[in-house]
């Protein structure tokens, strides 16, 4: 199936999508709307934990939490790095929230089913978050197996070691795949092994546009992932 939606100066595509024989998700503001009340929580909860660890006020635990963000691509790799924190005591402390904000989608249910191939879910959370999400979503059954950042030696996106640990896992051609992420910057490395990319942008995110140049490993872009799916069905 062609692309529905050919982006004007994106790169060409590594791959056919009619070839797909792999789909690679994102979970977090991927399969559901960044709008949600999903993640201000978990960005509460990250800088009350920042705050703890630093022995800081909020002001500072945002200024540390940027920087670690900046400097490490995740907070937690930083806490781990900086200051020997537990992964699995961050993981646990950031993602005890409140899921109920995010409700069955019948629709991405559907699309999901109509899409051939084999699905994952590539996450920087934690197993235990994603089948949380999934089970709202209720979605969980479309997809194999869900790599997350344990899976990844604790190395998240965009550090390239996670994504060859993926494929190598996971047994897939990385030509035939597609990767499917809110963060484009976590899209390089799959771009760089060869996956088509798909980047689920926020409404008013129009770096594609502005900046074409540093998007180049960015294949396909949407605003609205069930939509794009939709229509992949419908051609």
């Amino acid at each position: 199936m062609d692309d529905p939606h050919p982006l004007p100066g994106a790169a060409t595509p590594r791959g056919p999508l009619a070839a797909v024989e792999t789909w690679v998700f994102d979970l977090d503001n991927t399969l559901y709307s960044s709008a949600s009340a999903v993640f201000p929580q978990i960005h509460k909860r990250m800088l009350d934990f920042v705050a703890r660890e630093f022995d800081v006020g909020a002001e500072e635990a945002k200024a540390q939490r940027s920087r670690l963000f900046r400097q490490y691509g995740t907070t937690m790799r930083g806490m781990m790095v900086e200051r020997g924190t537990d992964p699995f005591a961050f993981m646990n402390y950031v993602h005890a929230i409140d899921l109920a904000c995010i409700a069955p989608d019948p629709r991405l249910d559907r699309a999901l089913a109509r899409l051939p191939g084999r699905k994952l879910i590539f996450t920087n959370a934690s197993r235990d978050h994603a089948a949380n999400v999934l089970g709202r979503l209720a979605i969980a059954h479309h997809f194999a197996a869900v790599f997350d950042v344990e899976d990844c030696g604790w190395l998240p996106k965009p550090e390239a070691s996670g994504y060859r640990t993926l494929v190598e896992r996971h047994g897939f051609a990385p030509e035939r795949a597609v990767m499917v992420e809110d963060i484009p910057e976590n899209l390089i490395a799959a771009a760089a092994l060869g996956m088509t990319t798909v980047w689920v942008r926020e409404p008013n995110d129009l770096r594609w546009k502005e900046s074409p140049a540093e998007h180049e490993h960015i294949d396909h872009v949407t605003g609205d992932l069930v939509t794009w799916l939709e229509a992949l069905g419908a051609v």
